[in-house]
């Protein structure tokens, strides 16, 4: 019996984290899911189009902006010959993620626009904030038409904090790729280069958040 309870004690911590990168999967499809309910409050359809990538980090936490530490987690996805890949894991140390930090989470996503910035977002550790890198993005039907921000940035990001959603500026903030996730989702540690190019099959956990993304058909050549 003894045995058995310590076996339970060992198992307990690996279970947990597993379930974890399955929670954030859905949590990430939900983000989605309620900034495209309105069209003239989201992300224009045309940029999502043009993308190469997206990343989407749920609920990062205003503390850790504090003690510069790590803050978030989430997911990015990449075009493959016009449909999505598989998520790899990633998360957010350090840097700051512009004047909607004022609540106490704040949901971040991310477009990458061409093959360079999607070559560093793979490449395993990417700081972003670069001059003429990273800009806000337009919000509505008619914001990409407002802006030449998609013609000039290797990626645009927005935020939503306290029910408002709005481009923000992200400086100085390093993404990694985060092998442990990974490891938890696919069963090995898989980096995230390899996920995204290989043709992995997604986890069944990502069925809702590829779901919503296919029905953005695409306007790249991969």
């Amino acid at each position: 019996m003894r045995s058995l309870f310590m076996f339970a004690l060992i198992c307990a911590p690996l279970v947990g984290t597993a379930k974890e990168p399955v929670r954030r999967l859905d949590q990430s499809a939900a983000v989605f899911a309620d900034i495209m309910r309105t069209p003239d409050k989201g992300i224009p359809r045309d940029l999502i189009e043009k993308a190469h990538c997206i990343v989407i980090m749920p609920g990062l936490k205003k503390a850790a902006f504090v003690v510069g530490g790590e803050f978030g987690r989430g997911f990015v996805t990449c075009r493959n010959h016009g449909g999505w890949s598989a998520p790899g894991s990633v998360r957010l140390e350090g840097g700051s993620v512009g004047f909607q930090i004022g609540g106490s989470e704040t949901d971040l996503i991310l477009l990458v626009m061409n093959q360079r910035g999607r070559d560093k977002l793979l490449s395993g550790d990417f700081t972003v904030g670069a001059e003429g890198e990273v800009a806000a993005g337009p919000v509505g039907r008619t914001g990409a038409a407002e802006t030449d921000a998609p013609m000039r940035a290797e990626i645009l990001s927005w935020s939503r904090s306290r029910g408002v959603f709005a481009g923000v500026a992200v400086k100085g903030a390093t993404i990694r790729q985060n092998l442990e996730e990974n490891e938890a989702l696919y069963g090995r540690k898989l980096d995230n280069r390899e996920i995204v190019n290989s043709g992995i099959a997604p986890p069944a956990a990502a069925t809702r958040l590829l779901s919503l993304l296919s029905q953005y058909p695409s306007h790249v050549v991969s």
